[in-house]
């Protein structure tokens, strides 16, 4: 009979306690980064692939920024000998110090180095996501907190030949219902007047006139009459319009009703945001070329947006955008994202996207069938009734398919570099 004395000490319970000394040693066993490497693909853009690999060779993969981010790979390979032989499990910490003290950056890079790395730390920070979730055998998605949804919702930019022809927007509503791929938003400017068609037009101010406007309003009712109620509008701009004009193109489309209205103001936030939001009738969402949570924050406290659309690859990765839509939801406001990259980033924004509880679409420049939708080996198909269905694979799931990559890489390119 063992004694409880016994049990405590080294008697009949040694083997138990051996094995969960064992047990403990494993679990504190730690990884370092071993290296970090680049690769370049060249499609209708460049996209700047980067890979993190541990001492046990495992590795990540996501998505730096690539055109027209000049330069990213050579910011990625200036921040690797910073990150050899560090931690890989530690994101945040890295994330926060990237790069400190080393001679291509002075001072800390989160606290605003003159030397902005930020799009090459977000593609290295999303690869070590990747990694972690490798390491520890769980999809992303759980270490970032838990699954919301299944799949995620991505849109495409299919737009009409002639916003002002009925027949055009008939052609193009027919082409986006057959659709295999199935999207059910689109993403679409509208176009300006020509100088020699309107004399009034001075191109060099951010204003338009009257004729625009109502060339604005009926191309868009073109398209909602001929594509229904079942399909998501975006209306899409690029910053160039002054405060005035901004909130007559609201009104311009407000009969559309479209998902959501995008970037008529200058990136930077002012009060003109704010008071375009409390003038329109429709969604204002803004947000792809922002950084860290510093540069959403009085987007967020002072209402100047309705919806936040944060590129992953320049607002700081997956915990940095993370803690912005956490900051965001305090506000009620919802998260959606810009997405510019290969089918490499398409995937890992989805991922992060399922994690977040309020969320409406991402964006893709993806799913038209040819190359760009074969980078990655798939066991399902990519875009299935407009979403993408997230995959139970620890990390990321991803999974480079070679010939593929391989047949579209930069030039002077390799493989891994």
């Amino acid at each position: 009979m063992v004694t409880r004395r016994q049990f405590l000490g080294f008697g009949a319970a040694a083997p138990f306690l051996e094995r969960n000394h064992q047990l403990a040693a494993a679990e504190k066993k730690r990884f370092k980064i071993r290296d970090v490497q680049t690769m370049m693909l060249q499609g209708p853009r460049t996209y700047t692939l980067v890979k993190v690999v541990s001492d046990d060779g495992e590795f990540g993969i996501a998505e730096a920024y690539g055109s027209p981010g000049v330069g990213e790979r050579d910011q990625v390979n200036s921040l690797k000998a910073w990150l050899v032989g560090k931690d890989p499990l530690e994101i945040d910490k890295l994330y926060s110090l990237m790069g400190e003290h080393t001679k291509d950056l002075s001072g800390t890079r989160t606290d605003g180095s003159a030397h902005g790395l930020m799009r090459a730390v977000s593609g290295i920070e999303m690869a070590l996501w990747d990694l972690a979730g490798k390491l520890l055998g769980v999809p992303t998605t759980t270490l970032l907190g838990g699954r919301f949804r299944d799949k995620v919702r991505v849109y495409d930019h299919e737009t009409p030949r002639d916003m002002l022809d009925k027949a055009s927007c008939r052609e193009w509503a027919q082409k986006v219902k057959s659709d295999p791929r199935g999207f059910t938003g689109h993403k679409f400017g509208f176009p300006h007047t020509r100088p020699e068609t309107d004399k009034a037009r001075d191109l060099s101010n951010r204003l338009l006139t009257t004729k625009e406007l109502m060339q604005i309003r009926q191309g868009y009712e073109n398209c909602r009459e001929a594509v229904g109620w079942d399909h998501a509008i975006m209306v899409h701009c690029h910053w160039e319009y002054d405060l005035r004009t901004s909130i007559e193109i609201a009104e311009a489309i407000a009969p559309i009703r479209p998902m959501w209205f995008e970037d008529p103001l200058p990136v930077e936030y002012s009060d003109s945001w704010k008071r375009l939001c409390a003038s329109a009738h429709v969604p204002i969402c803004t947000g792809e070329n922002l950084s860290r949570r510093q540069g959403f924050k009085d987007f967020i406290i002072n209402q100047g947006c309705d919806i936040l659309h944060p590129d992953l690859r320049n607002s700081g990765g997956f915990l940095e955008t993370r803690r912005i839509a956490d900051m965001a939801e305090v506000f009620a406001l919802p998260m959606a994202n810009h997405n510019t990259g290969s089918q490499v980033h398409t995937w890992a924004t989805c991922n992060w996207a399922g994690s977040i509880r309020d969320y409406m679409a991402c964006e893709t420049v993806t799913g038209k069938g040819d190359w760009m939708d074969k980078v990655l080996i798939l066991d399902q198909p990519y875009i299935q009734d407009g979403f993408i269905r997230l995959p139970e694979k620890p990390g990321l799931g991803i999974e480079l398919n070679p010939d593929v990559v391989k047949a579209h890489l930069a030039p002077g390119e390799r493989w891994w570099g």
